[in-house]
């Protein structure tokens, strides 16, 4: 693992990693904040005044979960293809396409899915950093010494 610290690489893949994981913990922020805001709770424990609130879901706070289950399915996926891609030695611009393209596509996700953008703009870019990880795997198994 110590090349893989030496790697320049490294600290763009540590960056980029560190922000997607940062806006998928953000979607759990979003989603106590729409949950309180209107009032809809999971568990009857966690109704903050008894009497006022219920345990039902509203369309914001699904569309809010939604997407970061949606983050959740992507992103560790990333981070992990993307931590062996890193030791796999790639080119810095190669890399760093990656990164960037997976990055912005999943910032843009979370925007086209939170304000309800018309599709085809949120599946566009699911699968944008679905091929971007997909790229990042393919080089990792065609570059792996088996």
């Amino acid at each position: 693992m110590a090349g893989v610290f030496d790697n320049p690489v490294f600290p763009y893949f540590v960056f980029y990693a560190t922000v997607v994981v940062l806006k998928t913990m953000a979607m759990s922020l979003v989603t106590a904040f729409h949950r309180i805001t209107k009032k809809v709770f999971v568990n009857p424990e966690d109704l903050m005044d008894k009497g006022k609130g219920k345990v039902l879901t509203h369309e914001s706070v699904e569309r809010v979960r939604r997407c970061h289950l949606n983050d959740l399915e992507n992103v560790i996926p990333f981070v992990l293809i993307g931590l062996l891609y890193t030791a796999s030695g790639p080119s810095l611009g190669s890399a760093l396409l990656h990164f960037r393209i997976f990055t912005g596509a999943r910032i843009f996700h979370t925007i086209a899915y939170l304000f309800a953008l018309p599709q085809p703009s949120r599946g566009l870019a699911f699968f944008v950093g679905l091929l971007a990880t997909v790229s990042m795997a393919y080089n990792v198994l065609s570059s792996a010494k088996y």
